[in-house]
C-alpha cells in the first residue's frame, strides 16, 4: 500500500507536464496497471493514517526529486549526484560513526558496504541524472511507474513468487504505457548536458 501511495508522486508529475491527449492515455494506462498490481483496493482495510500520510509525503518528495533533479542535472550534470550525496551524508555520518560498533570498521564490512553504496545509490542516481536531462519530465514520471512491474518480475524470477492473471495484465499495461510514452516522446534534449 505504501508503494501504491508513493507512486502518486511520479504520476502527478506525468499528469502535470502532459500536454497532448495521447500523454494522458499513457498516464492512465500506467495508473490502471498500478491499481491492479498494488493493493489499492484494500487501502481502507487496516490502513494506518499516519503511515498513509508518510507514504503520500514520500510521493510528494519523489515528485520534487523528478522536477528539481532535472534542473540540477542540466545545471551540474553528473556532479549533481556527488554533491547531493555529500550534502545528505553530512548530518547522518557523525551519528552513524558514533553509534557504530568497533567491528563495523573491519574490511569484511566496509568493502561490501562500499559496493552496496555504489550499486544501490551512486550508480542508480547517476543514471537518473543522465535520464532526467535527456527525457521530458512527463516521460520520466511515467517511466518511474515501471518499477513495481520490474519488482514483480524480479520476485517471480528470484523468489518464485507467482503472479495472478490481473497482475500479469497490470505489468502489460505498465510496460505498454512506458513504451508508448517513450516512443511518442520528444527526441530532442531540452538543454546541453554539461561535462
Amino acid at each position: 500500500m505504501a508503494v501504491a501511495l508513493q507512486f502518486t508522486g511520479p504520476l502527478a508529475v506525468a499528469l502535470l507536464f502532459s500536454r497532448r491527449p495521447l500523454d494522458f492515455l499513457w498516464v492512465l494506462l500506467a495508473l490502471a496497471g498500478l491499481s491492479l498490481l498494488l493493493p489499492i483496493r484494500h487501502l481502507r482495510q487496516g490502513t494506518d493514517p499516519a503511515g498513509a500520510l508518510y507514504a503520500l509525503g514520500a510521493g510528494a518528495c519523489w515528485a520534487v526529486y523528478i522536477v528539481s533533479g532535472q534542473k540540477a542535472g542540466i545545471s551540474h550534470g553528473a556532479q549533481s549526484v556527488a554533491l547531493g550525496s555529500l550534502i545528505s551524508c553530512v548530518p547522518a555520518l557523525p551519528l552513524g560513526l558514533l553509534s557504530a560498533p568497533p567491528t563495523f570498521f573491519s574490511a569484511t564490512i566496509v568493502l561490501p558496504g562500499i559496493a552496496v553504496a555504489v550499486l544501490s545509490t551512486a550508480f542508480p542516481y547517476l543514471l537518473d541524472m543522465v535520464a532526467l536531462t535527456r527525457l521530458p519530465t512527463r516521460t520520466f514520471g511515467v517511466l518511474m511507474s515501471i518499477e513495481p512491474a520490474i519488482g514483480a518480475l524480479t520476485g517471480l524470477l528470484f523468489l518464485d513468487e507467482r503472479l495472478s492473471a490481473s497482475q500479469w495484465i497490470a505489468i502489460a499495461l505498465i510496460i505498454l504505457a512506458s513504451i508508448g510514452v517513450t516512443a511518442g516522446g520528444e527526441q530532442k534534449i531540452s538543454a546541453p548536458i554539461p561535462d
